[in-house]
């Protein structure tokens, strides 16, 4: 009997994505719709979903638009720098200083006691411990919350540009897309900070379980 292979992160990721967009979709269609929901009530609202072609192929367009922004465009966004914008460029240098979880000794002798002194070095130096660590639950678990919240602010971000837009030529009242738009703004700034937070963690996280895994190899030895 053949194996079934495990689910990546990004499958287990796809639905709840989904949902997201589908939230997205269904709140734009209510303010797109606004103007008849007011003037003619609940009859009118749904008498409206007629003009739900348009915009399901706005949601399409806005699916396919994702897929142009790759890893490095969406970390751009999430970390707000367009160089060296991983948290892992700023590995060593920045958030293993901060994060007390780690023993900073244990791991630099892991390492052979050489640290890494550039940003693309610290990158390619925390992969690859990365890489050795990547099926411990915890990693994997910051891992798949990270990957969620990026590509939901990818979502956010692209939702702002394109629903926020459109929502001043299907509604009326100014005011009403206006206030739209602010909360578009505003899911995509704090998605983007969750997202920020669970990168810089991830990054941390992977470093933490090193240190923590060559203590207990260095205490096992001497035993």
């Amino acid at each position: 009997m053949r194996a079934v292979p495990p689910k990546s992160l990004k499958d287990h990721n796809r639905w709840p994505l989904w949902l997201t967009i589908a939230g997205n979709f269904a709140v734009f269609y209510a303010v797109a719709q606004s103007d008849a929901f007011m003037s003619i009530g609940l009859k009118g609202f749904i008498t409206g979903a007629a003009n739900l072609l348009p915009v399901g192929l706005a949601l399409i367009v806005t699916s396919i638009a994702n897929g142009l922004l790759d890893a490095g465009m969406k970390a751009r966004l999430v970390f707000l720098r367009w160089n060296h914008a991983l948290p892992g460029h700023r590995a060593f240098s920045k958030y293993a200083l901060a994060d007390p979880r780690i023993d900073l000794a244990r791991l630099k002798k892991s390492m052979g006691n050489k640290m890494p002194a550039t940003p693309e070095d610290e990158n390619r130096a925390w992969y690859r411990i990365y890489k050795e660590m990547e099926t411990d639950p915890a990693i994997a678990q910051i891992h798949r919350e990270f990957l969620f919240t990026r590509d939901y602010s990818a979502f956010a971000f692209l939702f702002l540009i394109g629903f926020g837009t459109a929502s001043f030529f299907l509604v009326d009242a100014t005011k009403v897309a206006l206030t739209y738009c602010a909360c578009l703004l505003l899911q995509f700034v704090i998605v983007r900070q969750a997202a920020a937070t669970y990168g810089v963690r991830f990054v941390t996280t992977v470093l933490a379980r090193k240190a923590a895994k060559a203590a207990r190899a260095l205490t096992k030895a001497t035993s």
